[in-house]
Formats: structure tokens, sequence, C-alpha cells
């Protein structure tokens, strides 16, 4: 596609004296979708997290745009342009939406103004005075997801948006990730929601006790559904 956004090699990672990731490697390209699919514990959350220093422990490689960052510690990664939206969401219960919105720093230039974020989700500017408790659990996902928007980051790790959520507002965050690549966003999701999942990506990558086992590309989906259901149970 074009430049390579992040590689990552012979990643491990622990948390404790638990080790969760067995050598992990995967690339993706400027632009691209691409999506860890896998059953629960297969070590796909923990993987974006590794990506920024999250876990206890890592080791390996891991390069943003180039730049090495295994020993870098989690601020200096994020400021290459990689943004996280975690599967808790961590929406600050005191603070109205808008507050909520602006409280991550800009990293870099070319960040979403308030007003592209609003015309993205409509709800959130209808919903800009209200605390984060009086939010439901669609309108605390959109914000998560547009939180990161603000900062500049080009490169989104966007864990299990889709999980719970009402079937409207699962169509309208996949919209998003459309448009989000349309504007040349680089995506990497964790999702358990295969069908959610199946349309958006260009990419997918199945994980597996710490390791990635299969990788193949949206063309190659169709044929690769038998293999699929055995994996996942889809």
């Amino acid at each position: 596609m074009g430049t390579r956004f992040l590689e990552v090699r012979d990643l491990h990672a622990w948390y404790g004296e638990s080790h969760v990731l067995h050598g992990v490697n995967f690339h993706v390209d400027e632009g691209e979708v691409v999506t860890l699919l896998g059953r629960n514990g297969a070590g796909r959350t923990s993987t974006l997290r590794a990506i920024l220093g999250l876990t206890g422990s890592r080791t390996g490689s891991v390069k943003v745009l180039g730049t090495e960052v295994i020993g870098a510690p989690t601020h200096r990664i994020a400021r290459l342009g990689i943004g996280y939206c975690p599967e808790e969401r961590g929406i600050f219960a005191s603070l109205s939406a808008q507050e909520n919105l602006l409280l991550p720093p800009q990293l870099s230039d070319g960040g979403m103004s308030v007003e592209q974020i609003y015309a993205m989700f409509p709800n959130l500017k209808e919903r800009a005075g209200s605390q984060g408790t009086r939010l439901s659990g669609g309108e605390q996902q959109m914000l998560a997801v547009a939180r990161i928007l603000r900062t500049g980051a080009r490169l989104l790790l966007l864990d299990e948006i889709s999980e719970g959520l009402a079937p409207v507002i699962v169509q309208k965050l996949a919209e998003v990730v459309v448009a989000l690549r349309r504007q040349g966003y680089t995506i990497v999701m964790v999702e358990q929601n295969f069908r959610f999942a199946a349309p958006l990506a260009d990419r997918f990558l199945v994980m597996e006790h710490g390791q990635v086992i299969q990788e193949f590309t949206q063309a190659e989906l169709p044929a690769r559904m038998e293999r699929l259901h055995e994996y996942l149970g889809v």
C-alpha cells in the first residue's frame, strides 16, 4: 500500500510472571485496516497493549514508522502518532462529554477539530453537556473513539469497539471505520464480532496462544471461512 506504519517482530510480553505473548509477528502498512481475530485469551488485547508498552515487560521489536520503540515509554510511543481506544473505554464519569473529548493532549498536527468530530458523531454534539455517567454505552463508545481523533494520531488501535452495543450503534461505528480509512487513517482492530469486522478489514490475523497463526486478505476470506469456524467458532 505505502509506508510501513507498524512492524512487530518476535514480540514477547509478560504480566508479572505470566508470559502472554510468545513471538508475535505482523506488520501494518499506512492506510490499512487490519483485524486481529481469535478466542478470548488468545493475546489480541495484550498485543495492542504491548505495542504501547502497557504490559509489565516486553522483548522483541516494535517499529513505528521505522523507529524502534521496544524500550521507549508509552508517552513517547504515542507521540509517534498512535491512538489507543481500550475495551474499558475510560470515560471520566464526572466530566461532560465535551470535557472528555477535549481532555487528551494534541500529539501532533492534523487532528480533527471538534466540529469535524461532531459532524462524524452527531449524537455527541447533542450530548456535549451531559456527564459521562449519563451517556449510553453506545455514546460512551463513540466518545472513546472520537477522543483519540483530536490528538493527531494516524494509527488507531481499537479494542472491541462493537462489544455489547445495539445493532444500530454497531452499524454507525462500521461507517466511522470506513470513513476513517478513506481519510487515510491506519487501523488495527481487535474484534470478537466477526460480522462487524469481516467487511471492514484489508487483512485478518488469527491469534492463538499468544502468536499469529494465520494471515489472509479480504479477497481470501470466502475460502478461509471453514477454517475460521474451527478457530473462532463463528
